[in-house]
Formats: structure tokens, C-alpha cells, sequence
């Protein structure tokens, strides 16, 4: 038999750990669903952040438009309204969208990460 309040008890603390470490992403910066996961203590279940994300109460005072597919895409279909409000904010933010796709290398969470291992040039 399941504990129905250990079940809720254990998806609001997912949910809280999700969005803690989508709230984390800094201004002009993006993350890939599966980062946020791995941050959150979730590795490999990115599908639960766009659940997460799209439950969440507070969405609109969370960076959702921050979350993007590992290889830099917009995860919402194109031409939809979600997807050219996510283009907006991202842009508004001067992080580049072309074709709906953000060069991750350039704006991906850890970039700077990177640049300083392996001396990537900005």
C-alpha cells in the first residue's frame, strides 16, 4: 500500500527543488532541462522540469523561458504563443535566438565553466 502523503509529501519537495534550481539561472544565461535535473538531484528525468515548470503556481515569476533542450532549442513548438513569449524574453535579456535555437556555448549556464577548463574563446 502507498502513502498518499508521502507521495505528495515527495513530489512538492521535487517540485521546490526544480524550481529553486530554475530560479537559479542568472539573467542572460539558459540552461538545458536535463542541467536543471542534474542540479536539482533528478539526473535524466528532463522531462519532469517542463511538468514541474508547467504546474508550477508561480510561473510567471520564474525564469521558465530560461530552460531550453540540451541542444539550445526552444522546447515549445514553433509559431505558438508560448514559443514567441519565450523568444521575447529571452532576447529581452540579450541572450541570441535564431530560428529558435540559442547557441549554448555562448549563453549555456556553464559556458564560463568551460571557457576556464578547457580555454574556450568568449
Amino acid at each position: 500500500m502507498v502513502d498518499e502523503f508521502a507521495t505528495d509529501e515527495a513530489s512538492e519537495i521535487r517540485a521546490r527543488r526544480i524550481i529553486e534550481a530554475v530560479a537559479a539561472i542568472p539573467k542572460g544565461r539558459v540552461a538545458s532541462y536535463g542541467a536543471i535535473a542534474a542540479r536539482a538531484g533528478y539526473p535524466g528525468r528532463a522531462r519532469l522540469i517542463g511538468k514541474v515548470l508547467g504546474d508550477a503556481p508561480n510561473r510567471p515569476n520564474l525564469p521558465w523561458h530560461r530552460v531550453l533542450r540540451a541542444d539550445g532549442r526552444i522546447g515549445i513548438p514553433a509559431g505558438t504563443r508560448g514559443f514567441r513569449e519565450q523568444c521575447k524574453r529571452l532576447k529581452a535579456e540579450g541572450v541570441v535566438v535564431k530560428d529558435g535555437r540559442v547557441p549554448m556555448s555562448a549563453f549555456g549556464l556553464d559556458h564560463d565553466l568551460d571557457r576556464a577548463i578547457w580555454g574556450f574563446p568568449a
